[in-house]
C-alpha cells in the first residue's frame, strides 16, 4: 500500500532531542531571570563622603541584560547545533538494531529464510523483537521445508499408481490376447489406492485449515465407534483389542475425531505382531483435558524413527505395509486443529504408545 512520504524516525528523534534541549535551556534562563535578575535594581546611586555620587559602581538590570542577551543567544545557538548533531548520532545508535531487523525482513521477503539477526546485548525491547523475529524465521523455514518435502512426496506417491496404470494399459494394448479380468482387477486396486491417497490429502488439508464446525462430543463414544468398525479387521489378523474408558466430553468435529481414532487403531493393527498381538485403547478425563491412549505390541522402534512417524508418507519400520503413509500425519493435524497435543513413545518391549490430549468441555 502506497503511503505519503514523511519524516524518518531518526529525523523525528533528532528534532525531538534538539527541541528538548532548547526547552531545557529556555527553562534554565527563565529560572536565572526569575530568581536572580529580577532582584537587581533598575537604578543604583552611590554616595561617597566627599559628596559626589556615581551610578557606574553597581551593576543595574539594563546593563546586565545588555551583556547577558548576546551570550544567551550564542548559548541557544550552541544548544541547537549540539542537539541536532548529538540527537542525530544518538538516534542512529539507538535505531541500529531496527535497521538490522529491517534488512532481515527484506532478505526474508526475497525468499532467504536462513538469515538470522542474532542481536547482541542485554535484553530490551529491540532484543525481544529481534529474538521473536528469529524464532518466526526458524518456524517459517521449517514450515516451508516441510511443505516442499510434502509436495515432493505427494507427487511421487500420486505418480506411482498413474505410472503403473499407464504400464498396464500399454501391455494390454500390445497384447490383445491378455486376460482382461486380471487387468481389470489390478487397475481397480491401483485406482482405489489413488483415490485413498487423494482423500487422505484432502482430509489433511481440511484439518490444517481448521475448516470444520465445533460441537460438543464424547471422545469415548467416538473411540468405541472406531473400535467396533475395525474389530473384524483386527480379529482377522489375530489381534486382541482391549478397551477401557470413561465419559470424556470435548469440543470439535465428530467426523475428524472419528478419523483420528480410526487412524490410530488401524495403525496399531497394521503395525503389530504377526500373531497374538494386542492393542490397548483407553479414554480418561482429567481436570482440564480428555486423553485418548492407544498402545500396541509390535517391532522394537528406535527413538529417532518414532520422531519421524508423524511426517507425511512415513510408514514406520514396515514399509511394505499397505497404506499411503498419511495416517499419523492426519492424526497430528487433527489434534493440532483441536488445540490438543500428540505424544508418541516407543514401548520397551516393542510397539508404540500414542497419547492424544484434547481440551475438556467445561460446560
Amino acid at each position: 500500500m502506497r503511503r505519503q512520504p514523511g519524516l524518518s524516525v531518526r529525523l523525528k528523534l533528532t528534532l525531538s532531542y534538539a527541541a528538548f534541549l532548547m526547552l531545557a535551556g529556555t527553562l534554565l534562563l527563565a529560572a536565572v531571570w526569575l530568581f536572580l535578575l529580577r532582584y537587581v535594581p533598575e537604578q543604583a546611586v552611590l554616595t561617597v563622603p566627599n559628596g559626589t555620587a556615581g551610578s557606574d559602581v553597581f551593576p543595574v538590570r539594563s546593563r546586565l541584560l545588555d551583556v547577558f542577551a548576546p551570550r544567551a543567544a550564542a548559548v541557544f545557538m550552541l544548544l541547537l547545533i549540539f542537539g541536532l548533531l548529538g540527537g542525530w548520532i544518538l538516534s542512529g545508535r539507538m535505531l541500529a538494531p531496527l535497521t538490522r531487523i529491517t534488512n532481515a525482513t527484506r532478505l526474508a521477503e526475497n525468499g532467504s529464510l536462513s538469515h538470522r539477526i542474532e542481536l547482541e546485548g542485554p535484553t530490551d525491547e529491540f532484543r525481544e523483537l529481534a529474538d521473536g523475529f528469529d524464532r518466526m524465521l526458524a518456524q517459517l523455514e521449517a514450515h516451508v521445508a516441510e511443505q516442499k518435502r510434502f509436495a515432493a512426496n505427494a507427487s511421487h506417491e500420486l505418480r506411482t499408481p498413474l505410472a503403473i496404470t499407464q504400464t498396464l494399459l500399454d501391455v494390454a494394448i500390445n497384447d490383445p490376447n491378455r486376460d482382461s479380468g486380471d487387468l481389470d482387477e489390478r487397475l481397480r486396486a491401483i485406482n482405489t489406492r489413488a483415490i485413498n491417497l487423494t482423500e487422505a490429502l484432502l482430509l489433511l488439508s481440511r484439518a490444517d485449515q481448521r475448516s470444520f464446525t465445533q460441537e460438543r462430543v464424547d471422545l469415548s463414544l467416538i473411540v468405541e465407534e472406531a473400535t467396533e468398525t475395525l474389530l473384524p479387521f483386527a480379529e482377522k489378523r489375530g489381534i486382541t483389542i482391549e478397551t477401557a474408558g470413561e465419559l470424556t466430553p470435548t469440543n470439535g468435529s465428530h467426523t475428524l475425531l472419528l478419523q483420528l481414532a480410526t487412524n490410530l487403531i488401524h495403525n496399531a493393527i497394521v503395525h503389530n505382531l504377526p500373531e497374538h498381538g494386542t492393542i490397548s485403547v483407553t479414554t480418561a478425563a482429567r481436570f482440564d483435558s480428555v486423553v485418548l491412549t492407544v498402545e500396541n505390541t509390535g517391532e522394537v522402534l528406535s527413538r529417532q524413527l518414532v520422531s519421524t512417524l508423524t511426517e507425511p508418507f512415513q510408514r514406520g519400520a514396515r514399509t511394505h505395509q499397505p497404506g499411503v503413509g498419511l495416517g499419523l500425519a492426519i492424526v497430528k493435524s487433527i489434534t493440532e486443529a483441536h488445540n490438543g497435543t500428540l505424544t508418541l513413545m516407543a514401548r520397551l518391549g516393542g510397539g508404540l504408545h500414542v497419547t492424544v490430549a484434547l481440551p475438556a468441555d467445561q460446560a
